[in-house]
């Protein structure tokens, strides 16, 4: 095979190599804004708020209230936001619905004496806390995957820009090659 037909070969591989980055990076990025997207509405659809700095705040443990404060007043609604409430907010007051129990041990102590109402209670308050909980760090797990769907979609794009260079260059030393005898 001569050098111009390998140089060609190699760089109409190329091009179909950018072609698949610049698909990818465009199915990349538009995951990044759907999922970012449904994560935003959903999350305001709950219309939940961060109490302002002040009384509710300062029940908390220090580190719980310092996250916090960073969003007080703020309408929850990204992903981090969503951590943020769920782990230094809805965490600190659970731990002390029970005395740092779980629900799972508190259901069973409640289904072992069904006739206790203040097991029961604890039961049920655990159960929607680590429930609401469970959800917004769901909305915190997809929004992390939408940031990173985009920095890959940006690699992509710039992976596909240099490979362009190449396969440009390619085309061009093809070009060059042929009609010129090696020594």
């Amino acid at each position: 095979m001569k050098r111009s037909q390998f140089d060609k070969l190699l760089s109409s591989v190329g091009v179909v190599m950018v072609a698949v980055l610049l698909i990818g990076a465009g199915l990349l990025y538009y995951a990044h804004n759907f999922v970012h997207k449904q994560v935003h509405d959903q999350l305001a659809e709950q219309q939940i708020t961060f109490p302002p700095v002040g009384p509710a705040l300062a029940n908390l443990p220090k580190e719980d209230a310092d996250a916090m404060a960073a969003y007080a007043g703020q309408q929850l609604l990204t992903g981090a936001q969503a951590e943020t409430y769920a782990n230094h907010f809805i965490r600190a007051h659970l731990a002390h619905v029970a005395e740092g129990k779980t629900y799972a041990q508190v259901s069973a102590a409640a289904m072992a004496d069904p006739t206790n109402a203040k097991l029961a209670g604890q039961a049920n308050t655990l159960f929607k806390g680590e429930t609401l909980r469970g959800l917004l760090l769901n909305a915190y797990a997809f929004d992390t995957m939408a940031v990173i769907a985009r920095w890959l979609a940006l690699a992509a794009l710039l992976g596909a820009a240099l490979l362009g260079l190449f396969v440009v260059l390619g085309f061009k030393h093809a070009g060059n090659s042929t009609g010129k005898k090696r020594k």
